[in-house]
This record gives C-alpha cells, sequence and structure tokens, in this order.
C-alpha cells in the first residue's frame, strides 16, 4: 500500500501570533477569532475590519504621563486570544466575523481619517490600537503605524501582551506609547481568563520588551476584582516586579513606570460580585507606592 505524503492543504498550519499557538485545519479559525488556515499559512482575517473608531482623551486609554490634554484615534476590530469573564468589551472581543459589524478601513485610509482630524484639532496627536486585542491582527497595527510615523502621527498600544516576543519585536519600533494589561501576578488567574499556564509569562515578557525600549513610554493596569486579585500581597509583588525593571539608560521601572489600579464593575460572565470598594483601590494604591513613584486610580 502506498503511503500519500501530506500536503500543504491537508496539513494542521500552526499559528504563531500567541502562546495558544492554535494548531488549525485548512478553513478553521483560531480561537481569537481573527486567524484562519488560508492555503496552509495561518493568516489574520480582520485586517482592516473595524468595529469600534473614536476620538478619544488619551488619558482614556489610559495614559497618565504621556501627552495629556492629547487626543487619540483609537481604533479596534473583533476577536482575542483571552475570555475573561468580566470583559467590558466582550461584545466586540468574543465576536467573529458574522457576529458583529465592521467596515473595512485600510491603513491608508485610517492614517488619512487621523490626518484629517490633526488639521481641524492640532490636539490630535496620532492613532491608539485598542478596544479588541490588537495583536492578533499585529499586522494591521505594524502596516497603519509605519505609515502614521510618516506622516508625523504617535501610535499608542493598548494590550493585553499575549503576544509572542517575535510579534513585539516587529512592532516596538513604531510604538511611542502603551498601556499593557496585567491582570494579575498568579498563573491560575490567567487561566480563569483563558490564558493557559504560560500566559503570565508571555505578558511579564511583553512589559519587559517595552519597558526596555527606550522611545516607547509604558503605562500598565490592573483591573482589582474583589475575592480575586485584590489582596495587598498580589498588588505587592506587581509592584515590586515592575519596580525593578530595565527601562533602559540605566533607569529602572521604579521611578520610570506608570501603574494604574483600576476598579472593577460586574460584566458580561461575572455579575456574581459587587464593584470593587472604592476604600479598596485607593488602599491597594498606597500599597503600590511603596516601591512604584507614578501609581494612579480608576474607575473611581
Amino acid at each position: 500500500m502506498s503511503m500519500t505524503k501530506p500536503t500543504t492543504l491537508n496539513r494542521k498550519a500552526v499559528c504563531p501570533v500567541c502562546p495558544h499557538h492554535c494548531k488549525l485545519a485548512l478553513g478553521e479559525t483560531g480561537r481569537c477569532h481573527a486567524r484562519e488556515n488560508c492555503n496552509g499559512k495561518v493568516v489574520t482575517t480582520n485586517y482592516g475590519r473595524i468595529t469600534s473608531l473614536a476620538l478619544d482623551p488619551i488619558e482614556k486609554k489610559p495614559l497618565a504621563r504621556f501627552m495629556p490634554g492629547s487626543l487619540v484615534l483609537s481604533v479596534g476590530s473583533y476577536g482575542c486570544n483571552l475570555s475573561c469573564p468580566f470583559c467590558q468589551n466582550f461584545e466586540i472581543s468574543q465576536a467573529r466575523s458574522q457576529e458583529v459589524a465592521w467596515r473595512d478601513i485600510s491603513p491608508d485610509d485610517l492614517v488619512a481619517l487621523a490626518c484629517q482630524l490633526r488639521d481641524k484639532n492640532p490636539q490630535v496627536a496620532g492613532i491608539a490600537y485598542t478596544y479588541n486585542e490588537p495583536l492578533i491582527g499585529w499586522e494591521y497595527v505594524r502596516d497603519c503605524a509605519a505609515l502614521a510615523h510618516n506622516k508625523g502621527l504617535i501610535n499608542v498600544l493598548v494590550s493585553n501582551g499575549l503576544a509572542e516576543p517575535a510579534i513585539i519585536n516587529e512592532l516596538s519600533s513604531f510604538i511611542d506609547a502603551a498601556n499593557i494589561d496585567l491582570k494579575g501576578f498568579r498563573p491560575e488567574f490567567y487561566r480563569m481568563c483563558g490564558g493557559g499556564s504560560e500566559a503570565l509569562a508571555y505578558v511579564k515578557n511583553t512589559i519587559q520588551q517595552l519597558a526596555a525600549e527606550t522611545q516607547c513610554h509604558l503605562e500598565v493596569t490592573t483591573l482589582v476584582i474583589p475575592e480575586e486579585n485584590d489582596s495587598d500581597d498580589e498588588i505587592k509583588r506587581i509592584a515590586q516586579w515592575l519596580s525593578q525593571l530595565d527601562c533602559g539608560n540605566g533607569t529602572r521601572g521604579a521611578t520610570e513606570l506608570v501603574y494604574h489600579i483600576t476598579r472593577f464593575f460586574p460584566q458580561w460572565h461575572m455579575t456574581d460580585r459587587p464593584p470593587t470598594p472604592v476604600a479598596t483601590v485607593y488602599h491597594l494604591v498606597d500599597v503600590a507606592r511603596q516601591y512604584l513613584e507614578y501609581v494612579y486610580t480608576g474607575n473611581c
């Protein structure tokens, strides 16, 4: 009996973007809902498919210490490689292409729109890639960000940070500021969020990579959820770790990094507990300030 050698069309392809490393049959879409095996290669399917577009204050990203008072054109698509039960944008982050309204906006058109807005209002500084998880469609971020820089616009990345180091390397030279969501400091918390046992290590690596990029301003956010990640010890360990990061030019996170501790409100699948008490948020900010110079409250 002759053996048929596997062809490109009947082999599964492995997605290289994040630690899930989805093994996809031809035409199959990964768990992020935004990458597909097309002719034996995993490609993005949400490229230029925009579900959300808004002009926002940069502080809303949140960025507290980068170009205060400026505005950014915020843009997002659909899909995410996490499934946090408390997601505030679940309508788009957990959606497939056929489950949400979107329209095609090419990189040229997006950058042209940002330039038009800047012409009308000089406070418009650039573009923020946000709302869903931008790194699952990193090619669109790369292409838009390169064009934006050519037009004198800044690029802001708002991300969960769950990506392979090679993806961060591809984008880092284009990113002027980033806010990375550090959801907790225990692997089991990330497992609850659908990230797997390696997720925390990957997110920490992304933060380390961006912290060391001297041209990239970095801020980090933790959403504090009652009975999940609201202990003094968890926030202390996060703040200690951030404080020791190498931020380039001989500086450390203690005096360079900005940390946001934000208040949880019941969302999506996590409606079984009340909002985080405001007093808890302020207390945990005091805990973090023992190690970090710049710590801010959010949603209070």
